[in-house]
């Protein structure tokens, strides 16, 4: 981790627990929080439960270290081309329009998970997570003005009447 909330130099390769056999891993953030927040509610998973802490790491400054850079190196770019929006999905491209079906609810289609990202090009695809990513978002705003419990993860369904009118990459095929 790199913050200002952490002494400078500071290496930790292992966690104190919770278990002997626990490690630091993506799971450790939220454990991380739920601890350092004596936040009540049940862990998400056995694996967050499991996970390494950091906070004996983050939490033994009273304020922010202000040594940082004023002045960062230019990033070099990714790719030196542009991206070829016609393109088939590549295996991480596709399971990534796989992940956000499950957040709009367009998993419990018929047609998931095969003709769903088959039929879609790199920039459909960029289109279909944005719009899953964005209607997730609101759909979880609205359920906390409704009453829900902030912490509440939202279950979408499939919308497909209140959707843009589909490309030529229909999610349903005739």
């Amino acid at each position: 981790m790199v913050s200002p909330w952490i002494k400078k130099g500071t290496v930790v390769s292992a966690p104190n627990g919770p278990t002997p056999d626990s490690e630091f891993e993506h799971s450790s953030i939220p454990a991380t929080i739920k601890k350092m927040f004596n936040l009540s509610s049940n862990f998400l998973t056995n694996r967050d439960a499991w996970a390494g802490t950091f906070e004996e790491v983050v939490g033994e400054l009273t304020s922010p270290r202000t040594d940082c850079p004023e002045v960062l190196p230019d990033v070099a770019p990714l790719r030196s081309t542009e991206a070829n929006e016609h393109r088939e999905l590549s295996g991480f491209q596709s399971e990534v329009v796989q992940l956000a079906a499950v957040l709009n609810g367009d998993h419990l289609l018929s047609s998931f998970p095969d003709e769903l990202s088959n039929k879609m090009n790199v920039k459909e695809a960029h289109s279909y997570v944005n719009e899953a990513v964005s209607r997730f978002i609101r759909a979880s705003k609205q359920a906390v003005k409704l009453g829900a419990e902030e912490s509440a993860i939202v279950d979408m369904r499939s919308s497909l009447t209140t959707r843009p009118t589909a490309t030529k990459s229909s999610l349903i095929r005739h």
